[in-house]
């Protein structure tokens, strides 16, 4: 996943977004055609979106269970580099995950079948 993503899937750092995505009328002309242009380090990149289905919506997740439910601390639901890593590195990432396993992930988080506290089951998932 790229930076760009995190327009996609977290939207309460604005500080980072502008910083990373630049204006909301890209955005949005993006979110339409399902493809963005971005100049990071000085080259013209394409980042194209698929958008599926991963079992759950992350921000109906925040809702009804709260910022800590949603992971925010990442800066998409496929990806396991966080806000601080993403930063560092504006155009080297991958999808860490795939949709079944960030399913089973998000299962854990909700059912918390070993009992444990916030702080053990955020390492798990």
């Amino acid at each position: 996943c790229k930076p760009v993503c995190l327009m996609l899937a977290d939207e309460s750092d604005h500080e980072t977004l502008t910083a990373i995505l630049g204006p909301l009328i890209a955005e949005r002309e993006s979110m339409k055609s399902s493809e963005l242009l971005l100049e990071i380090g000085g080259i013209l990149r394409s980042f194209k979106f698929a958008f599926r289905g991963t079992g759950y919506d992350e921000k109906l997740v925040r809702e009804v269970e709260g910022l800590e439910a949603s992971g925010s601390v990442y800066i998409c639901t496929l990806c396991d580099a966080t806000r601080l890593e993403a930063a560092q590195n504006l155009v080297f990432h991958s999808i860490t995950r795939s949709h079944s396993e960030n399913l089973q992930r998000y299962e854990t988080w909700r059912a918390n079948p070993y009992h444990e506290s916030v702080d053990e089951l955020r390492d798990r998932v």
